[in-house]
């Protein structure tokens, strides 16, 4: 059987390439495409030496650096890969890795990050972050984010199986796709993040202050909260106007490396997020160091973390991205804290380690193909 794992792009090493490393260690003989491959050396090892074949964009002016700004062309571009020579072709996608082109006699399995969310339920957002909601320069934008979601509905006829990373992500296949999708949740390096049931008495967020993200939400939670010490690391955070409407409680360390991310994971008395996330590996990292977790009730949260309701909780839950549902959110905590323990924190993030990933997936591909034989015969 000969394999084609198809990436979105390569730009860097982070959540959608830890889980094509893990598709690579599935199917190691498999070919790769990307759109572009821009890996620094430093952060090429997880591919293996493996050559990546590339799409007309890699060769464009400017593309190192700005090849987002190339996503008018990227739908036309990931169709001219030749894929004809491949009997199963695995789709990692997050924009258009799902719209290559497949034959009748290929099985295509698209492992669905998600759903172009510029395009689909999160435009408006995307519009006003990049102040085009009310400018006359914002159409020629919105007609594009119109194009690609009909480009988006009609290339999800060509996938054969879906595959979500969270019941948030196959809920959202459901409702743009109008199709079913399994959930097998992305690979986390729970090893990488030893048990530690020593806690101090800080909370900690880790992201990068985009928008979505609301590390403004945090910042301003515990802004009014100044008996209780928040320690913020991500690139981003150094921005001065955005420290200067912080308290003193708050403390930034901007990007740090991994050895002190995870070292503060260990530590800190709860890992705070208020985001949607897709999924959330941070929030499985930081259960593997037996921290606990405050976390916004929707999206891939509700698969990560157990709320209060739970036999054995490993976090709190808030219904709405306030300061004043998370700084009640935070209180709870401190009074239930005594029912969530680092073991059972830790136990839960075992859940979504390496290995089951790569048995849950491997197995669901050797089903699907097997039906797929046995339609054709």
């Amino acid at each position: 059987m000969r394999v084609a794992i198809v990436h979105d792009w390569l730009s860097a090493y982070g959540g959608g390439e830890r889980v094509l490393e893990q598709l690579l260690n599935c199917y190691p003989d498999a070919d790769l495409y990307a759109l572009v491959d821009f890996l620094p050396p430093e952060q090429r090892a997880f591919l293996g030496g493996r050559e990546v074949r590339t799409s007309f964009i890699q060769h464009l002016p400017f593309a190192r650096k700005h090849f987002r700004h190339y996503l008018p062309f990227m739908p036309f571009a990931v169709e001219q890969f030749n894929l004809r020579a491949y009997d199963l072709v695995i789709s990692n996608s997050h924009a258009v890795a799902k719209g290559v082109i497949t034959g009748p006699d290929q099985l295509h399995i698209s492992y669905c990050l998600s759903p172009m969310r510029y395009a689909w339920d999160l435009k408006f957002q995307y519009l006003s972050d990049t102040g085009l909601d009310r400018k006359r320069r914002g159409w020629p934008v919105r007609w594009t984010l119109h194009r690609l979601r009909q480009w988006d509905y009609c290339s999800s006829a060509g996938v054969d199986r879906f595959v979500g990373i969270s019941r948030s992500i196959a809920r959202r296949i459901r409702k743009v796709y109008r199709r079913e999708a399994a959930v097998i949740h992305p690979p986390v390096d729970v090893e990488a993040f030893p048990l530690q049931e020593q806690k101090e008495d800080f909370y900690l967020t880790v992201s990068r202050r985009v928008p979505y993200k609301r590390m403004d939400l945090v910042v301003e939670a515990f802004s009014s909260m100044p008996d209780r010490r928040l320690i913020v690391i991500g690139p981003g955070t150094e921005n001065s106007k955005f420290r200067a409407k912080c308290g003193p409680n708050i403390e930034f360390l901007g990007e740090q490396p991994f050895e002190s991310v995870r070292d503060h994971m260990q530590r800190a008395r709860a890992f705070v997020f208020a985001g949607e996330e897709d999924f959330g590996i941070v929030l499985v990292e930081a259960q593997a160091c037996g921290t606990p977790v405050i976390a916004f009730n929707r999206g891939g949260a509700l698969d990560t973390v157990l709320g209060l309701d739970q036999e054995t909780p490993t976090g709190v839950f808030f219904a709405e991205q306030t300061p004043v549902a998370l700084c009640g959110a935070v209180k709870e905590f401190e009074e239930n804290g005594a029912v969530i323990t680092p073991g059972n924190c830790r136990k839960n993030a075992e859940r979504f380690g390496v290995r089951r990933f790569q048995s849950e997936f491997k197995a669901f591909v050797s089903d699907a193909y097997e039906k797929f034989q046995a339609e054709k015969a």
